[in-house]
Order: structure tokens, then sequence, then C-alpha cells
């Protein structure tokens, strides 16, 4: 059993019987980032790769943009909460309504961010990729979570290059599972741009303005899009790839980045 889950007592009943039986379950861990001395927000997510989680979390509602804007950041991982500061003043301190939301990242996740913010992030990108690299690709995807095969109970998330993971996560919240991905890219020095995401979750705008500002033009999910998805992707120049499953998959946006027969 993984740090990641829990045994529980639970009764099982099939058409034939009732018994006592246990069960493993994800664990849901709470996470507070204070942002210079202020709370900013709680995180439901999963127990593992805290640091990461609160470093993408930052990224994406545009509140660092790299490695050098943190001077120092504290993880307590026995009570939940993580302390950042920076090294200059955030967009909050500067003016914007500061809130507190408590949220799993698997619905409508905490956003600080504008539509303007994501405008600007339009992305402009040469990447390419062919459909047989679509289907490795979410085939070795699907095969990584240990934590989904034990309990269903978790989404996964991706970067990746040509037919190659080059970073895997995993989170309760969908939303958790890609900033975790961003955040170890910040940390640890992993260009993202001109690069893939694999996602197991719905594809929402959110996840689009996050994918944008990492420069990405490839978003791929065995699950749908919304409709506001589609058009956001099509209005940041994403290629967004959904239901891409066994040997097929549709493509709702740019769709000139998939390659075609006997492209180069």
């Amino acid at each position: 059993m993984s740090e990641g889950t829990e045994q529980v007592k639970i009764q099982r009943i099939t058409d034939r019987e009732r018994l006592e039986a246990e069960d493993t379950v994800v664990r849901e861990f709470p996470l507070t980032i204070i942002l210079n001395n202020q709370e900013l927000v709680t995180l439901l997510c999963s127990p593992a790769k805290l640091r990461y989680l609160a470093l993408g979390f930052l990224a994406s509602e545009g509140l660092i943009r790299e490695k050098a804007d943190v001077k120092s950041l504290l993880l307590d991982d026995r009570r939940g909460v993580v302390r950042v500061e920076t090294a200059g003043p955030t967009p909050i301190e500067q003016g914007s309504v500061f809130k507190r939301f408590i949220t799993s990242g698997c619905g409508k996740g905490a956003a600080f961010y504008s539509a303007v913010d994501a405008a600007q992030a339009k992305v402009e990108s040469a990447t390419r990729i062919a459909p047989d690299q679509v289907f490795s690709l979410m085939k070795d995807f699907q095969t990584r979570s240990d934590i989904f095969r034990e309990t269903g109970g978790v989404h996964s998330a991706a970067l990746a290059e040509g037919d190659r993971i080059l970073v895997f996560c995993e989170d309760i919240g969908r939303h958790n599972a890609i900033d975790k991905i961003f955040g170890e890219c910040l940390w640890e020095g992993i260009p993202t741009r001109d690069r893939i995401i694999l996602t197991s979750g719905r594809i929402s705008s959110e996840i689009l303005f996050k994918v944008a500002k990492r420069g990405i033009p490839i978003l791929i999910s065995r699950s749908a899009p919304t409709d506001l998805a589609v058009k956001t992707g099509g209005d940041l120049g994403i290629t967004v790839i959904g239901f891409a499953r066994g040997r097929r998959m549709n493509i709702y946006s740019h769709p000139d980045r998939v390659k075609g027969a006997g492209d180069p």
C-alpha cells in the first residue's frame, strides 16, 4: 500500500452475499498555501509532491513566473502548510482582491488570473505529432498510475515530447495533477514550451489557460472537452485532442498539428 492510500473496512454486497471486507481508498489531504505571510488557498490534494503542487499553482495563477521569483519555500507536511516568500511583490499584493478557496482542483479550480492574461498567452509552435505517437503515449500513460489501479480515485497528468513521457504526476484533482507537473518543471528546470500535456480528466477552459501560459501547443485527454474548452483552444492556438483511447481520438481544434499519412 502506498502513502497515497488507506485501508478501510467496508461491507461488500453482491447478488449472492453480503460480507465484511477491506478496501483501499485514496487519501485526501488539505494543503494550505501561505504567500508572503497571507493565507492564499487551501487545496484538497493527494499527499505527494506538495512543493511542486504549491509552485505549480502559483505559476498557473500568474503569481510567480520562474524559480528565481521564489525567495524561500518551507513545507510542513505534518500540518499541511507550505509557506512561500517571493523575491518581489505579487499581483495580489499590488491591488487584486485577496481570496481564499478550498478546492480539490477537480471541478472548478481556484483562479486569480483574468481572461486578459490568457488572451496574451496565445501559443505559436511548429510542434506536430503523428497519430501513432498519440496512441503510444496514451497507452504508456494509462499504465503508470499505481494508485489508480489500487483505488480508481485519482487523475493523472504528464509532460511528453514525441512519444516519450518526461514527467508524470497523479492527484485526486485533475487541476492539481497538472499543477504538480508545472511545479516540478519550474523547480527542476525542465522546459515545457513546444511539448505536450496528457491528462486523464475532462478538458475545461481553465486547463487550457494553464497550458497556454507554459507555451504548450498540444493537449491530449482520454476524456471529453467542454464547449468553452474547444473555443478557448482555438483562440489560444492549442490543439485539443479528446477521447484518445485505443486506436482512436477526436481533434477539436488546430488539427493541422496532427500529421496525416505521408507527412514528414
